[in-house]
């Protein structure tokens, strides 16, 4: 059973066990329009929540990914290579890094889909 997490600059965490699917949100694919590159960190780097660990390009503009846990990367998305327009076809289901989480408590530190509705609404008006 997976459970999903998510960070005020439109990240998101679907952890199963100890591992996180890290992505962006259907909220900041949607404000992105059409991505066209994905950059993202190799397998074996480290990543720490709240320091940017990549970016995503649209036609419109450049966003900065940010972490929303720590951890150790255990794969990227190739599939983002040559299509990162899976991102807008389902954000949420095209992850762009897999991550084993070195510290779960900064889970507590994220929001559930009901506060993040909650903060997109508020982003919106």
């Amino acid at each position: 059973m997976s459970k999903i997490y998510y960070s005020k600059s439109h990240e998101y965490a679907r952890v199963e066990g100890d591992i996180a699917y890290i992505g962006i949100t259907d909220y900041a694919q949607k404000a992105l329009g059409n991505v066209v590159y994905v950059d993202m960190p190799e397998q074996g780097d480290d990543i720490t929540a709240g320091e940017e660990f990549g970016a995503v390009e649209s036609v419109k503009a450049a966003s900065d990914l940010f972490a929303p846990v720590s951890g150790a990367v255990i794969e990227s998305n190739e599939q983002l290579i040559d299509n990162p327009r899976l991102i807008n076809e389902d954000a949420m289901a095209n992850w762009i890094i897999k991550v084993s989480l070195t510290d779960p408590s900064e889970l507590d530190n994220l929001m559930d889909e009901e506060a993040y509705n909650a903060f997109c609404a508020s982003e919106s008006h």
